[in-house]
């Protein structure tokens, strides 16, 4: 059995948490509930919980503040949130499990089973929370968390040259040299990085604008990345590329 406590100040949504936990997640058992970050905080360090369903936003402190309170943590989270932007980009940069309100019961099933599949898996989770609450504090969310064959890594966003698709993958080129290959699509990154800065040259390749060492006109285009790669850019996006590269050398 996997021990459980919910922390979150909507009551119905507490009551609907744990209808679902009761009736779809046999394994799951509930020791607690709590209404605020504070109530949450003494809960979890008295029941010890293995997995904290956890709302973001609560009157006296935020999920993320009850996260800091525990600098070793030795239980996972699912966060469950309204929509805000920026706390959804810096979980998603970390790789951090969530699910919006409205709770989708199929949703929430799912996460649940993640947790119970990655248990039996090696893993630092002090180090996923870690990242997590540096890109909330950072402003901008600036290290990606990235699924590889040995487990997570962790990157500087602005360590990365550029992003190729292969596939359903995804090759991430480094300023160090060396390459990542990534079991996720191209577009996925594509929503996820900075918009400002990542910009998606052609359909097989995003790019950090700051690695842009030239454009080359012949042959339809193509751009020179401080690596030595030089990439082909679509012709729909000629106009857009100039118009942030000039903006972007201001």
């Amino acid at each position: 059995m996997i021990k459980a406590v919910i922390i979150d100040d909507e009551s119905d949504a507490v009551e609907f948490i744990a209808s679902i936990v009761e009736e779809y997640c046999k394994d799951v058992e509930l020791l607690g509930t709590a209404n605020s970050a504070k109530e949450g905080i003494e809960l979890v360090r008295g029941k010890k919980p293995e997995l904290v369903f956890l709302d973001v936003e609560m009157p006296h402190g935020t999920g993320f503040d009850l996260l800091d309170a525990f600098p070793e943590k030795d239980f996972d989270v699912i966060f469950i949130t309204a929509y805000n932007h920026y706390a959804i980009q810096a979980i998603k940069f970390s790789a951090v499990d969530y699910i919006l309100k409205p709770i989708n019961i199929e949703e929430l099933v799912a996460a649940v089973n993640k947790v119970k599949e990655s248990r039996f898996v090696p893993k630092d989770r002090n180090l996923n929370y870690k990242t997590l609450l540096q890109n909330l504090k950072s402003g901008s969310p600036s290290k990606l968390a990235i699924p590889t064959s040995e487990g997570m890594e962790f990157l500087n966003t602005r360590d990365i040259i550029r992003i190729e698709a292969d596939r359903s993958y995804s090759w991430f080129y480094l300023k160090q040299g060396n390459k990542i290959l990534v079991s996720r699509n191209l577009k996925e990154y594509q929503e996820l990085l900075d918009e400002r800065y990542f910009f998606r040259a052609h359909n097989s390749h995003l790019i950090n604008l700051d690695y842009v060492k030239k454009y080359v006109r012949q042959y339809g285009g193509s751009i020179v990345m401080e690596d030595g790669s030089s990439l082909p850019i679509s012709r729909t996006k000629k106009d857009i590329f100039m118009k942030k590269i000039a903006q972007f050398s201001k």
